[in-house]
């Protein structure tokens, strides 16, 4: 038998902060800021090898770290388990993420992974096709580093094409994630409808709350970008409070 689609919720700019708090209060009862540290060091080094690859591949430096966004959703699943359990009264620890692998949702769960992959890799291929119909059709300034390109970008018609073309193309790709994904991993770990239900109900859910979910993006893109400076350490915080939030934003959206 065919399920029957979750109702979703109208909400206002105020769930949010609702979400944010209790979201702030999963992560105080439960910290999981050394184990987002053991992952951010392998992410920083890649960030890090790229920086000293060169000229190459210097250009890729800001959409690879600013498309990390794209598949936040997956590293958030074992803090969305966290906030399931504590929500339901159960205990939980840091070693709940884990729980993930017994969810019965697990292969939807890789598939929609795999499609926020794909959706990374596409935006990394289309930053990089930007920057070829751009910025790298100049000769000036190449095999000087990253001072060379940030006075390209900022001070030549190309750089600046590149800027305006690279962020309207990231701006659609990061609609694109928050469309599919703001309610539909969360979902997925409450209850096994497959992923076309999941994404169906999280599209159905921007759809209803337009205003709500995009004040949700932009706080989302704000507080991880001041989570990255300096050095992305502040993301061992920012990390797994948006991935609390995230869930108790889809139990105020979603009915259960």
């Amino acid at each position: 038998m065919t399920q029957a689609a979750p109702e979703v919720r109208r909400i206002g700019i105020g769930a949010l902060g609702v979400a944010l708090r209790r979201g702030w209060a999963d992560f105080v009862a439960t910290p999981t800021q050394l184990m987002f540290l053991c992952v951010l060091y392998p992410v920083i080094g890649l960030v890090a090898a790229t920086l000293a690859a060169g000229d190459e591949v210097m250009h890729l430096f800001y959409p690879m770290a600013a498309g990390f966004a794209l598949v936040g959703p997956i590293a958030a699943l074992g803090l969305y388990e966290i906030s399931r359990r504590r929500e339901a009264g159960r205990p939980a620890n840091w070693a709940t993420v884990f729980e993930v692998l017994k969810a019965p949702a697990l292969p939807a769960i890789l598939a929609l992974g795999l499609l926020l992959l794909a959706l990374f890799l596409g935006w990394l291929w289309a930053a990089d096709a930007i920057h070829a119909a751009t910025l790298g059709r100049l000769e000036v300034g190449r095999g000087g580093g990253g001072l060379a390109l940030l006075q390209q970008v900022f001070e030549t018609p190309e750089g600046r094409a590149m800027l305006l073309w690279g962020n309207l193309v990231g701006f659609g790709f990061a609609l694109l994630v928050l469309a599919l994904t703001v309610v539909s991993f969360p979902m997925l770990l409450d209850r096994d409808g497959g992923v076309a239900r999941a994404i169906g109900t999280s599209l159905r859910a921007v759809a209803l709350n337009p205003l709500p979910m995009a004040v949700w993006g932009l706080l989302v893109a704000l507080l991880l970008l001041a989570g990255s400076l300096p050095l992305f350490i502040g993301l061992a915080v920012v990390l797994p409070v948006l991935g609390h939030a995230t869930w108790h934003l889809y139990r105020l959206v979603v009915v259960r």
